[in-house]
């Protein structure tokens, strides 16, 4: 085979730089074109702090590209030994100008857009790290990860306990204001602040405030329900049960009962139960299960109903939550806010804090994306917080989040949050059921540890109260530090081998 042969063999096989060059120009023009409109309108003309510009232009940026398909340009990019572009959230146009001045090189002729250096390169990262310190505090020598942990209400009583957790490698402290009440609010956030200057290290309080959740309250029946089984919801009243409705539920915000349409269905608990609306009359609903955990549910008071066929029409917030701003703002450092889906949802929280007297450091917010609605308007939650100047995290709340959405459904959207908070440079919270059974039994399951492991790519993972909660923080702390050898976000890290 002679030279000649093996050129156009080859060029079978790939497309020469040129092409690629071109292709992947036209998407960089692109994308450029779109951010920028994008970008403004998302803003809607408000002015953008220079800080956050960008971040938030790399965020529109990065929204453009996912309209593309490059899967077959990443293969032709990585047989030429070229980056992939699989990488690229925190760095959408200099990944890109980085492989057109490769391309070019490639091809012997002058790109025409300058390579970046290393500082422009990893600008990115260095906005995540530093919106990340401004949330929770620094690091860790050993982890990039924090750990966050639910505190029980015994803990209002107890700083011995906080301080426990704290010298074991808890980070931030949450405090959720749908239980307890201010004072034990305030004891908490006292011990945390005494355990942080005792353990010589800065750790955050987020509370929680509630929100319009939904809850059962007063039940009745004590049946493990199955699939075929019906249970009635009461909008006021007493629970009542019979052998064809063998439970029964008086739910905590009476008006979703009128809103709910037979075929709308319901989870209950995190989706150990699921039913369909079978009939709606007189301030009740009767709901046939059609899904439950092996073994069966029991209907219990305080569990989280969800109805992701419904139009709930409720203000993310309550009456309550305007009262619990007080102590909110007086003791955290971090606001969680929960069912929020709109940009205009942060303006009602805004305007109610600016009734509040002011603080020397900002109050940082935190979206706890738990609805359809929240997901879809993500990137204009995350533009919105930027031009409000406060510090912005994201909360991935998969337990609401599952039962609104589906299971499947969140295994990739879970996926997709980090992707996209990442392009904004926003701090992302890995949230729920984190070693869940080993908090309540002492025993992690093999699944679970992996959930842990994949928790590392977040920057903050949060632990749920329970009995070895403690022990969950140490297995974690361990865990993301060995973690964070092997994987930063997307990236693997390929630290020497010792098992071979």
């Amino acid at each position: 085979m002679t030279a000649d042969d093996v050129q156009q063999t080859d060029g079978a096989r790939q497309t020469e730089p040129a092409a690629l060059y071109d292709r992947l120009a036209a998407i960089r023009a692109d994308i450029v074109e779109k951010g920028e409109a994008r970008k403004a309108e998302l803003t809607s003309g408000g002015t953008l702090p220079d800080r956050h510009a960008a971040s938030l232009a790399n965020l529109c940026q990065y929204l453009a590209l996912r309209h593309h398909d490059v899967r077959p340009l990443q293969r032709e990019l990585m047989a030429l030994g070229l980056s992939s572009i699989g990488r690229l959230e925190s760095r959408v146009r200099p990944t890109l100008d980085a492989v057109l001045a490769s391309l070019a090189a490639i091809g012997g002729w002058a790109p025409e857009f300058p390579r970046p250096d290393r500082d422009a390169f990893f600008e990115g990262e260095a906005l995540l790290e530093a919106a990340t310190d401004a949330l929770f505090g620094p690091a860790r020598e050993h982890r990039r990860g924090r750990i966050m942990v639910t505190l029980p209400g015994e803990a209002a009583e107890d700083p011995g306990f906080i301080l426990d957790l704290a010298k074991k490698g808890m980070d931030v402290a949450r405090i959720n204001c749908a239980h307890d009440d201010e004072a034990a609010w305030t004891a908490m956030a006292g011990h945390v602040r005494r355990a942080g200057e005792e353990t010589g290290r800065q750790l955050t309080v987020l509370m929680d405030i509630a929100g319009p959740k939904i809850r059962t309250e007063h039940v009745t029946g004590n049946k493990k329900l199955a699939a075929g089984d019906l249970i009635r919801l009461l909008a006021a009243g007493e629970p009542y049960a019979n052998d064809a409705v063998p439970c029964c539920a008086v739910v905590s915000l009476p008006e979703i009962i009128e809103r709910l349409e037979t075929g709308h269905r319901v989870s209950y608990n995190d989706g150990k139960l699921e039913g369909e609306v079978e009939s709606v009359y007189g301030g009740e609903v009767l709901v046939r299960v059609t899904h439950t955990k092996t073994g069966g549910s029991k209907l219990k008071a305080e569990k989280g109903l969800n109805f992701p066929d419904t139009d709930l029409g409720l203000s993310p917030l309550t009456a309550k939550d305007r009262t619990d701003l007080g102590v909110v703002a007086e003791h955290a450092d971090m606001l969680g806010y929960s069912f929020v889906t709109r940009p205009d949802d942060l303006d009602l929280l805004e305007k109610a804090l600016a009734e509040r007297p002011a603080r020397l450091r900002p109050l940082a917010f935190i979206a706890k994306i738990e609805q359809p609605d929240a997901l879809s308007n993500l990137p204009g939650l995350i533009a919105r917080a930027r031009l409000f100047d406060r510090p912005f995290g994201v909360m991935i709340a998969r337990g609401d989040l599952a039962a609104e959405i589906g299971f499947e459904r969140l295994a990739e959207m879970q996926e997709e949050l980090l992707w996209v908070c990442e392009a904004a440079g926003v701090p992302t919270i890995w949230a729920t059921q984190v070693l869940e059974d080993l908090v309540k039994s002492g025993l992690p399951s093999r699944g679970e540890m992996t959930d842990a492991a994949m928790a590392t790519r977040a920057e903050c993972v949060m632990l749920n109260k329970g009995p070895a909660v403690a022990d969950a923080v140490v297995l974690l702390d361990s865990l993301l530090g060995r973690m964070d050898q092997h994987v930063f976000k997307k990236t693997p890290i390929l630290r020497p081998l010792h098992t071979w």
